[in-house]
C-alpha cells in the first residue's frame, strides 16, 4: 500500500509545496496552525483542488495536473477523519455507519454489528450524531471510516477537541486501529507528542514548505531547521557562530559550546533541551557557573530559568524533577552542556 503525494497550491499569504512517499507506515506532518496541513489532506481527499502536481495511491493515479486527472473524493477510497467528525446529523450512529459499509446486505450488516462492537457502540446503535459525547462522534467516524474499504486514512488533529484524559484512551484505541489496519495513514497535527507516539516518520511543514522527511527518532533528536526544532518542543535555542569544527559560540547565552557534531561554515542557531543540562561540582569543559534567576513550580517537575553568572544574557531553561530540585536547590551551579545534545540549524 503506497501513496505518492507531490502537489503545489497557491494559498492567501504562501504557496503550499509538499513533496512525500508513505508506504504502509503512519506518516505524520508536524506544524503550527494555519500552515498548510489540513489543506494538503483536503488535496489528496479531492475535496481541495492543487494547482498543480502528482497524487497517486496503489498505483491509482488520483490527480496528475499535466495529464488532466482528477477523481471525485468518492472515487479516490480515501478515509477522512475530520476534526468535526462529520457524521450525518439526520441518521443514527448505526446508519451512518451503514451508509459507507461496502459489500452485500449482509457483509455490510456484519460490517456495521463488527465495528459498533469494535468501538464499544453496540447501546448507542441507534442514538443520532447530536446526543454522543466528542469521544463518542470520533469513534463512530472512524468506525465509518474502516467500513468503506478506504486504502488510506487522512488524520486530520484527530485528539484537538478532546480533554486529556479522553485523548489518551482515544489515543490508545486509534493506536490499535493503525496496528491491525492494512494501509498508510496520512496523520496531520501539531502536538508533537501525538506525533512521536503515532507516527513511523514525520516531516515538518512550515508556512507551506515541506522540511525533510525523518524517523520519528530522528526528528526529534536532530532536527534541522529553526522551525522543525521549535516545533518539535525544545525551548532553549539561541543564535550561533562557528568557532572551529566543534566549536561554536551561543551568542544569546554568552557561551562558548564544544559540541559532538561537525559545525558547518553557515551554522545560524543552536539549541538544548530543557532536560539535557547536567549537575556537575565545578566548571570545567562545557561546564559553566548559571545564576538561578527564576524557579517556577510545574505540575510534576520544576523550570528553573538559568543564565550564565554575571551577564545579562538569555535566559535558559532548565527542567528537573521536584526531588532533585529540592535536594541540590541553590542560587548558583554548575551546569554542563552535552556536546551530543547540542543541535545545530543553518536556518
Amino acid at each position: 500500500m503506497e501513496l505518492m503525494v507531490r502537489l503545489q497550491k497557491q494559498l492567501r499569504n504562501f504557496r503550499l509545496d509538499v513533496d512525500f512517499a508513505a508506504r504502509d507506515e503512519v506518516f505524520a506532518l508536524l506544524g503550527a496552525s494555519g500552515c498548510g496541513k489540513s489543506m494538503t489532506l483536503k488535496c489528496i481527499a479531492g475535496i481541495e483542488q492543487p494547482d498543480s502536481g502528482r497524487i497517486v495511491l496503489n498505483g491509482r493515479v488520483l490527480y496528475d495536473s499535466e495529464a488532466g486527472i482528477n477523481l471525485k473524493p468518492q472515487q479516490r477510497k480515501v478515509g477522512y477523519l475530520f476534526q468535526n467528525y462529520a457524521l450525518f446529523p439526520n441518521m443514527t450512529i448505526a446508519d451512518n455507519i451503514r451508509f459507507a459499509a461496502v459489500g452485500t446486505a449482509a457483509e455490510r450488516e456484519q460490517l456495521v454489528a463488527g465495528n459498533l462492537a469494535r468501538f464499544s457502540l453496540q447501546d448507542l446503535a441507534s442514538a443520532y450524531p447530536r446526543e454522543l459525547s466528542g469521544g463518542q462522534q470520533q469513534r463512530a467516524a472512524l468506525a465509518r471510516i474502516l467500513v468503506s474499504g478506504a486504502e488510506l486514512l487522512l488524520l486530520d488533529e484527530p485528539f484537538s477537541a478532546l480533554d486529556s484524559y479522553l485523548k489518551w484512551q482515544l489515543e490508545l484505541e486509534l493506536t490499535d486501529v493503525l496496528s491491525a489496519y492494512d494501509g498508510s495513514a496520512l496523520l496531520v497535527s501539531h502536538d508533537r507528542g501525538e506525533v512521536y507516539r503515532l507516527a513511523d516518520r514525520a516531516a515538518v511543514i512550515n508556512k507551506g514548505q515541506m522540511e525533510a522527511v525523518h524517523t520519528k527518532q530522528g526528528l526529534f533528536q536532530s532536527p534541522d531547521t529553526l522551525a522543525a526544532t521549535l516545533l518539535t518542543g525544545c525551548k532553549n535555542v539561541s543564535g550561533a557562530h562557528r568557532l572551529a569544527e566543534h566549536r561554536i559560540q551561543a551568542d544569546d547565552w554568552e557561551l562558548e559550546l564544544e559540541t559532538h557534531e561537525s559545525v558547518a561554515e553557515g551554522v545560524r542557531y543552536a539549541g538544548i533541551r530543557a532536560h539535557f543540562l547536567e549537575v556537575r561540582a565545578a566548571a570545567g569543559p562545557n561546564v559553566f557557573c548559571m545564576e538561578v534567576v527564576r524557579v517556577i513550580e510545574d505540575t510534576f517537575s520544576y523550570l528553573i530559568m538559568i543564565r550564565r553568572q554575571g551577564t545579562q544574557a538569555r535566559m535558559i531553561r532548565w527542567e528537573l524533577g521536584k526531588e532533585e530540585w529540592r535536594r541540590i536547590a541553590a542560587d548558583t551551579l554548575y551546569l554542563y552542556f552535552p556536546p551530543d545534545k547540542i543541535m545545530l540549524m543553518e536556518h
